[in-house]
């Protein structure tokens, strides 16, 4: 005999409730820089400036890394352009170094804006000894131990089940942290994520997920994806609440993903909240010509005017403390000189040496990676 499914939340028990599956994404401020809500106190010309900062040094990171790939420098690169304000928006919702993240391929913003070093993520890009991984793991796959920022992968999806799997166990140990699983539009069509939510949310597991919707899965769009009219709906079938938010406006993705990491904390489940937002520039080096090849020039220049970081700008504005050009240009100038400073350092230490392949993963070596070794080291030797 077959029992009624759980009824989803419809107003989540918390002050200044926010209500899912709302059908446009919730908008704080206008694409113009206009408060269309009241602004939470806490939200200062200070707040905002610091805010704005985070997400201009991610933008101007950015163009210097596909600078170093242009250059030859690495090999692989995936722009976060245009999607600042989910991404530091997300980072301010959680608690960083006691929650832990999931992410997906295009996150560098978000582990920027957790405080994960520049150089960590240069070194890492390049391959160098400063890298934590030695050169061992594919450039921009980096994860940070001390922030509890599991490494990349680029397998679509693969982070979601063992993302539930960790808020399971963070339910069973009983502890206050929660999981954050970041990834795509183009996840949601995988099985992995449904395999992971399905189980999160039968579980009752404290996991936040979260769809950086950028509208392209490579060259596939949205519509081609899915018949559902956006992400969070699919919550529904999961027995969680889905939000929608304007993934452009940061005091909405600061709202909304804060309100909804502190009700998964509260013990009350998982919850999906899909970002709105705009991948202005191409998929991955790979993917060098995409408006030539899947999308309009119109389409992107849509989206140029609907900028995050020109819309805290015009809030700052609005409020009569405007960034003035000789600020700005200061303060991108302050990046690229420290991303350089930081590609010197790395690439300082050196390339790491062939030995590290067999190396930091068997106690004692086995026979077989032995011969390799012996054989890489007959071959290097007759290279002198």
């Amino acid at each position: 005999m077959m029992t009624a499914s759980p009824s989803i939340p419809t107003t989540l028990p918390l002050a200044s409730p926010i209500e899912p599956f709302s059908p446009e994404p919730l908008r704080w401020v206008a694409e113009d820089g206009r408060p269309v809500r009241d602004l939470p106190a806490r939200y200062t010309p200070e707040l905002l400036r610091e805010l704005h900062r985070e997400m201009v040094r991610a933008r101007e990171f950015d163009r210097k890394l596909v600078t170093l790939l242009r250059q030859g420098r690495t090999t692989f690169y995936a722009q976060s352009s245009g999607m600042e304000a989910t991404q530091v928006g997300l980072a301010r919702s959680i608690r960083v170094g006691h929650d832990w993240v999931w992410p997906y391929y295009r996150d560098h913003t978000l582990a920027l804006a957790m405080g994960v070093p520049m150089i960590d993520l240069i070194s890492q890009c390049l391959g160098t000894n400063s890298d934590l991984c030695k050169g061992r793991q594919m450039p921009h796959h980096f994860g940070s131990a001390s922030k509890n920022f599991v490494s990349i992968s680029s397998s679509i999806a693969s982070q979601v089940p063992p993302a539930a799997g960790n808020a399971m166990a963070q339910k069973y140990l009983g502890t206050d942290e929660i999981t954050l699983c970041t990834f795509g539009d183009g996840a949601t069509s995988e099985g992995d994520w449904h395999a992971g939510l399905n189980m999160a949310g039968a579980a009752k597991a404290p996991a936040l997920f979260v769809c950086e919707n950028n509208q392209w899965a490579i060259s596939t769009n949205l519509a081609a994806q899915t018949a559902s009219p956006n992400i969070h709906i699919k919550a529904k079938a999961y027995g969680m609440p889905g939000f929608y938010v304007d993934g452009n406006d940061i005091i909405a993705v600061m709202e909304v993903c804060g309100y909804a990491a502190e009700w998964v904390r509260a013990g009350n489940g998982p919850a999906l909240v899909e970002c709105l937002t705009y991948r202005v520039g191409s998929h991955s080096n790979a993917d060098a010509d995409a408006e030539k090849n899947y999308r309009t020039r119109d389409e992107v220049n849509s989206w140029l005017a609907r900028d995050p970081i020109a819309r805290v700008e015009g809030l700052l504005a609005h409020l009569g403390h405007p960034v003035d050009a000789e600020e700005r240009a200061d303060l991108i100038s302050a990046v690229h000189r420290a991303v350089d400073a930081d590609v010197l350092k790395a690439e300082a230490t050196g390339q790491p040496d062939w030995r590290i392949m067999f190396e930091d993963v068997y106690a004692d070596t086995p026979p077989h990676l032995r011969e390799q070794a012996a054989f890489v080291r007959a071959e290097m030797e007759g290279q002198k």
